[in-house]
């Protein structure tokens, strides 16, 4: 380099001023400047926004999906209880024909039975007449024509016996059966009465059973 540009260089140098590093105004307007997240900040906010998201989707579908089976389950309740009621109504019908079949089938043996033992009136009439309390009234059987006879022939009534047994002849009285009255107390110990009493504590109450 010459002497001339030698000059020229340093003249420019001289020239140009560094700036300030320790100016209030630009002080300031670094203090001023936005710290901007790192990327590890940037990663661990989108994570949590991301974990927030799923739980609150998964609550939201979780309380629907458990809204959806109630309701499935209240359906399926409600379609066994319309299945079940004709059932129960079934066999509420099939067990009172059955008890019904059950005191007919009992009422013709008990009648086959005097037929065959007519002798079973005695046991009836005994239990029938324990029954009553103690008085000194006359007692009086009634009984149906056939037993009566019987009756009389077993036990040797006669006249004087009658005095303090007196036996009535009832022909609508079924055989095997008895009504017993000492003016103080009525014993019914007909077949129909004692056999009402049977279906009454299978049902619960009082059943009537035919005659025939």
């Amino acid at each position: 380099m010459n002497l001339s540009n030698q000059k020229t260089f340093g003249n420019a140098v001289r020239a140009w001023q560094a700036p300030s590093l320790t100016s209030g105004e630009d002080a300031g307007s670094h203090d001023e400047k936005v710290v901007l997240p790192t990327a590890d900040q940037i990663e661990a906010l989108q994570n949590a926004a991301h974990e927030e998201g799923f739980a609150r989707g998964y609550q939201e579908g979780l309380a629907a999906a458990q809204e959806k089976i109630q309701t499935r389950v209240d359906h399926l309740d409600s379609l066994l209880d319309c299945l079940g009621r004709p059932l129960a109504q079934l066999s509420s019908q099939v067990e009172e024909e059955l008890v019904l079949l059950a005191l007919a089938i009992a009422k013709q043996l008990v009648r086959r039975e005097f037929k065959v033992d007519p002798a079973h009136i005695i046991g009836v009439i005994r239990t029938a007449v324990a029954q009553l309390p103690v008085c000194n009234n006359r007692v009086v059987i009634e009984l149906h024509p056939e037993d009566a006879s019987l009756v009389r022939e077993m036990l040797n009534l006669d006249e004087e016996a009658e005095a303090s047994w007196r036996i009535n002849e009832v022909p609508t009285l079924t055989r095997g059966g008895c009504r017993i009255d000492n003016g103080e107390s009525h014993i019914d110990a007909t077949v129909e009465t004692r056999i009402n009493q049977v279906a009454a504590s299978l049902f619960g109450g009082e059943r009537a059973v035919d005659d025939e």
